[in-house]
């Protein structure tokens, strides 16, 4: 069976001291595409029980946004997860980047986190990320030093649904033009929270909640191939 490995963040404030963390249909969305087909293991920069977004909770009552949170194996895996720095890239076949604020907050600086996501890359293994997952590939590069990003088709988290949730001047950039910066096609939904998921190569992104049940139904494919 395949194995992938879940990128939660580990910031609990963003730059103005509201409370964030990785957002609930982001890691339930694709958990339960997932999980009758691949292994799945957690893993954030500090460990065990990463932090959940509460507006997230409040936001999404779905039923897989709800039984994630009461789910007995995830519970185990949240409180289990493993540290960035623990984690070995050779035990997995893809990495997979939950979004939430969290990620342009700790992941897209963290050292550890950049070679971790380098290795996955740069080892032809898949590398996934939805909504402000990707600001966690932000600093990530190729064997030769280029932006794994530059020349290639990808989304996130796009301006315009940054601004409409008031959300501009709470962290340190703008996903959409850091992507943009770094020399990506950047393509998004022809409307604001649509869903929208793009795979080039080994680079699969979704631009937003709405995008990551399909996000994790493409990265299934990629998978199987």
């Amino acid at each position: 069976m395949p194995s992938v490995l879940f990128v939660f963040t580990s910031a609990d404030k963003d730059l103005k001291g509201g409370p964030i963390g990785w957002y609930l249909p982001e890691a339930a969305h694709p958990y339960y595409t997932l999980a009758p087909h691949v292994d799945i293991d957690f893993a954030a920069p500090k460990g065990p029980n990463p932090p959940v977004d509460g507006n997230s909770v409040k936001n999404f009552t779905d039923k897989e946004s709800v039984d994630f949170l009461k789910d007995e194996t995830v519970k185990a895996k949240l409180a289990s997860a493993k540290k960035l720095s623990d984690v070995d890239y050779k035990a997995y076949d893809a990495i997979f980047y939950v979004g939430g604020h969290g990620p342009v907050i700790d992941l897209a600086s963290d050292p550890v986190n950049i070679k971790l996501a380098s290795d996955f890359y740069n080892a032809g293994k898949i590398t996934s990320a939805v909504c402000h997952g990707p600001a966690a590939l932000v600093g990530v590069t190729t064997a030769d030093g280029k932006s794994i990003f530059a020349g290639k088709e990808a989304t996130g988290f796009s301006d315009t649904e940054e601004e409409l949730i008031d959300a501009v001047d709470t962290i340190p950039f703008l996903l959409e033009d850091r992507i943009k910066t770094l020399g990506a096609n950047y393509v998004k939904a022809s409307e604001p929270w649509q869903p929208k998921v793009v795979v080039d190569g080994l680079l699969i992104t979704g631009q937003n909640p709405a995008s990551a049940k399909p996000l994790g139904e493409a990265l299934l494919k990629a998978l199987q191939k």
